[in-house]
């Protein structure tokens, strides 16, 4: 990575260094900070606010370690205010990126919920990814499979997915092919990050 902390592109993306790991890694598996005009640190989830950004990797761990050791100061080389509870801001945050995203797939029509409509679009092969709520029916899930070379996402809670499908409460979704779906995979795959401990790949067999 070049010096000073520039971007480095590669083909999978920008890369950046993460304070609090030292590795460097695809911006799209980290999150961006920076530091507000009064000094405080704030979550940059979609990357565009204004100011140098602070870049820490999509886990709760590096996240908790660079809020409690003082390292966005030593990043920011300045005084700066972390505020309390900011990696579970973080993880509120990438939550509601993924639930509003997953709902304009659902708008577009390029979602769909309820066991039997899932269960048709993995057999005609019209599923790229399969969405099953964490604290869902064990054995309901199991009997659904991940897509062929698709991806399976299953750390979100059925209320949160209510909410991306507009119904109170949603275990099973699948989610069409398409640009739309990358983007929910890369934002589910960071808020993995705060809520998993299997290595974040996303993938289960089926």
């Amino acid at each position: 990575m070049p010096r000073g902390g520039r971007e480095k592109t590669r083909d999978d993306g920008p890369e950046r260094k993460c304070i609090a790991t030292g590795k460097v890694l695809p911006a799209a598996r980290m999150v961006r900070f920076v530091v507000s005009p009064d000094g405080v640190v704030v979550p940059d989830i979609l990357g565009k606010l204004p100011g140098r950004g602070i870049w820490v990797a999509a886990d709760r761990a590096a996240l908790e370690r660079a809020a409690s050791k003082g390292l966005f100061a030593r990043a920011a080389k300045a005084p700066v205010t972390v505020p309390e509870g900011l990696v579970d801001e973080v993880e509120r945050q990438l939550a509601q990126r993924v639930i509003g995203l997953v709902s304009l797939a659902r708008k577009s029509g390029a979602a769909v919920t309820g066991y039997e409509k899932v269960k048709a679009w993995l057999a005609n092969g019209e599923a790229e990814v399969l969405i099953q709520a964490s604290d869902g029916s064990e054995r309901g899930k199991t009997k659904l499979s991940t897509p062929h070379d698709g991806s399976w996402l299953g750390w979100m809670t059925a209320s949160e997915l209510g909410l991306a499908f507009g119904r109170e409460t949603v275990v099973h979704g699948a989610l069409a092919s398409g640009g739309l779906t990358k983007r929910v995979v890369e934002e589910a795959a960071r808020l993995k990050g705060l809520r998993a401990s299997d290595g974040g790949t996303g993938h289960r067999k089926g």
